[in-house]
């Protein structure tokens, strides 16, 4: 391995440190817009799992929102008490409970998800359109330096790992 490899890294230069801030400017602004809703960012991302993979249980939706179980659990807690979601039982599992929107949750979503879109279409303008591919790119190839493993790209035609 070579001395560049081994030697010390300032914070400065270590590209964990710009990510994070990165997605801290980022949550910080999906914040500011989704008060008005009485939303918080781990709500949002909850209901519009729900609204792309309707009737899913608790232990699922915690996954592909990236969070835990018990953290799921408070949340999913939060939102039937508001009556954003609904829990029934689930015809396959007794045990399991199957959560999907309301209607109420379905409308407040949709308004919702307008303010959060404004902010990521201005991130996204603010690269010209090959820029923005190339970022995508070098965002796939962190991930996939990281976790091991080739992430999804809706944004790309005709990939089929978008599918």
């Amino acid at each position: 391995m070579s001395s560049q490899h081994t030697a010390r890294l300032p914070s400065g230069l270590r590209l964990g440190n710009q990510i994070k801030q990165c997605e801290q400017a980022l949550l910080a602004e999906k914040h500011r817009v989704l008060r008005p809703f009485d939303l918080t960012v781990p709500q949002y991302a909850a209901l519009l799992r729900l609204s792309e993979t309707p009737r899913i249980s608790a232990a699922r939706l915690a996954r592909q929102c990236g969070v835990t179980a018990q953290a799921m659990s408070g949340l999913v807690a939060l939102l039937e008490e508001r009556g954003l979601i609904v829990r029934t039982r689930s015809e396959a599992h007794a045990k399991v409970l199957i959560i999907e929107l309301t209607r109420s949750g379905k409308a407040l979503l949709r308004r919702a998800d307008q303010a959060a879109i404004a902010v990521e279409r201005r991130l996204m303008d603010a690269f010209p359109e090959q820029q923005l591919s190339v970022f995508r790119e070098f965002l796939d190839s962190a991930i996939e330096v990281l976790a091991g493993e080739c992430p999804q790209r809706p944004w790309r035609s005709g990939d089929s790992a978008s599918v």
